[in-house]
């Protein structure tokens, strides 16, 4: 059966446990970490991919099938039934516990008994400390860009754009052409007053938001070793069995 392309997102993440690269660290007490940012984001996705899966078989059901591979016993004629089994599953179910409001007045959401839940908690120990700052710091940008529209040079750059990008048969439209939103863009100098103005403002917004930053980095190191641990977990048997050490 075809799933959203958001729940599939969730779950098909490109890297997983047995292609991820660690060694262990000079003391042999556990694995060292991946040394660049990307293979340790690799690393933590491909975890929780690993516990979501887990925590799905555990519930009776399998990715494998529910992903249009085969069908997915006990979902039903495997349509509307089976996708939303598997979606509640996954996401969780009636009201969703977490929320955190950002400035710009949007409100984030989710649940706390779903499988992708249940591996935050796993990975980084405390999911609504992580949610809260997870949201924060993906939006950091958001918050700086939103302090940016008090600027003066901003509004007067912005209203070049709006007159630019404004089509002359009519109101300018909620979404204007892309070609011709970038190239107004450009040609009204808004680009260049973004470029001036955001690294002070991120600066500012990284100072105010110190906080959840600090958190933020705290909970993801104990994701990484967590993760880490998993990959060794999996991988050590592995290599015992043929005959081999891990690298």
């Amino acid at each position: 059966m075809r799933l959203p392309r958001a729940l599939c997102a969730a779950v098909l993440v490109v890297a997983v446990l047995s292609g991820c690269a660690t060694t262990t660290d000079a003391g042999g007490d556990r694995p060292a970490l991946p040394r660049t940012e990307r293979e340790r984001d690799d690393l933590i996705k491909a975890a929780q991919q690993f516990l979501v899966e887990r925590c799905l078989a555990d519930r009776g059901l399998s990715p494998e099938r529910a992903f249009g591979r085969g069908p997915d016993e006990g979902t039903g004629d495997g349509t509307g039934d089976g996708d939303r089994r598997l979606q509640g599953a996954l996401f969780g179910r009636g009201r969703p516990e977490l929320a955190v409001t950002l400035p710009t007045g949007y409100t984030v959401r989710a649940h706390t008994d779903g499988c992708l839940a249940a591996a935050h908690r796993d990975l980084y120990g405390d999911e609504r400390r992580w949610f809260r700052a997870q949201v924060v710091v993906n939006n950091l940008r958001t918050e700086a860009r939103r302090l940016m529209k008090d600027d003066p040079d901003y509004r007067v750059a912005h209203a070049r754009w709006v007159r630019c990008a404004t089509p002359a048969e009519g109101p300018r439209p909620d979404r204007p052409d892309p070609d011709a939103a970038d190239r107004c863009a450009r040609e009204s100098g808004l680009d260049e007053v973004r470029a001036r103005l955001e690294p002070g403002l991120m600066a500012r917004v990284r100072t105010h938001r110190h906080d959840q930053l600090t958190t933020y980095r705290q909970l993801r190191t104990r994701a990484l070793h967590r993760a880490a641990d998993l990959y060794a977990a999996r991988t050590v048997p592995e290599n015992r069995q043929k005959g081999s050490t891990p690298s």
